[in-house]
């Protein structure tokens, strides 16, 4: 794996999206490369988590087109499923409402060695259902609290939290949108309050800065990243999330049972290299 510099988390107190550069752009010939190696390195790191008992949980939040899908199934694919789970959190059901709005979110939690992915996640509480007036202001208030204490549970348990943002611009995503419209493969993609939303762009966007401000902590910071070209986004994301999950974790492959060994000399005579 080749080294990586230091990825800084958004800057607590002084954030605000409008100072995010949106012109960052990476070349198919090294997103393709970098892709190849950051997924092997997914792999190893889920394949260390089944024997550490670590845990991982991935967060992501963006506007509306940024890319969240496209970059989650570019860790699906190479990942176990018995070990990885994604949550894809739509609107909260009945049975949702009339509990903590939390509670959900905790019957996701990952268990020992698994890595779970929330595709929007515990923050609608701060961003649609503030600026949507689904929950009052005292409630949306409050919830930058508990959702810092309900983070900071998890790390206490042994979870590594990883947060990320994906930020387009308006004109961006609306181009977005006009792409899925005009393929009948991604036409469902799109819905009544996509467009609908895109009029409460300010109030978003001034949701988001507070978002960030008041829960990017030392234990679970926030990294918003620019996405208005995807192959840039995703890399930045990958190797955020890698650099995270990876962090302190043995990630050689673990070896091979006594017995099953034995067997396999047995049956083929010699064993590779490696495990003479």
């Amino acid at each position: 794996m080749s080294a990586h510099k230091k990825r800084h988390p958004a800057a607590g107190k002084k954030f605000h999206l409008a100072d995010l550069d949106v012109a960052a752009h990476l070349r198919r010939g090294p997103y393709l490369r970098e892709l190849e190696e950051l997924q092997q390195l997914l792999r190893q790191i889920q394949q260390a988590y089944l024997c550490t008992g670590d845990r991982g949980i991935v967060v992501f939040e963006g506007w509306d087109a940024a890319g969240k899908g496209g970059t989650i199934r570019r860790m699906s694919a190479v990942m176990d499923p018995r070990g990885f789970k994604v949550w894809p959190i739509a609107a909260p059901t009945d049975v949702d409402k009339v509990r903590h709005y939390l509670y959900r979110f905790w019957e996701r939690v990952p268990p020992v060695g698994a890595i779970s992915v929330f595709d929007r996640s515990w923050y609608g509480r701060v961003l649609v259902e503030r600026v949507e007036g689904f929950a009052e202001k005292a409630e949306w208030s409050r919830a930058y609290g508990e959702i810092n204490e309900f983070e900071k549970m998890l790390r206490d348990d042994g979870a590594r939290i990883v947060k990320i943002f994906l930020h387009i611009t308006a004109d961006e995503q609306l181009h977005r949108f006009e792409e899925r419209l005009n393929d009948p493969m991604k036409r469902w993609k799109l819905t009544y309050e996509d467009f609908r939303n895109r009029e409460k762009w300010n109030d978003y966007e001034k949701a988001i800065n507070e978002m960030v401000r008041r829960t990017s902590t030392d234990t679970a910071p926030w990294h918003v990243i620019s996405a208005n070209d995807k192959k840039h986004a995703r890399i930045e994301a990958l190797r955020i999330i890698t650099d995270t999950l990876a962090e302190g974790v043995d990630l050689n492959p673990r070896p091979m049972d006594a017995e099953a060994k034995a067997l396999a000399r047995a049956v083929f005579g010699s064993l590779p290299k490696d495990l003479d």
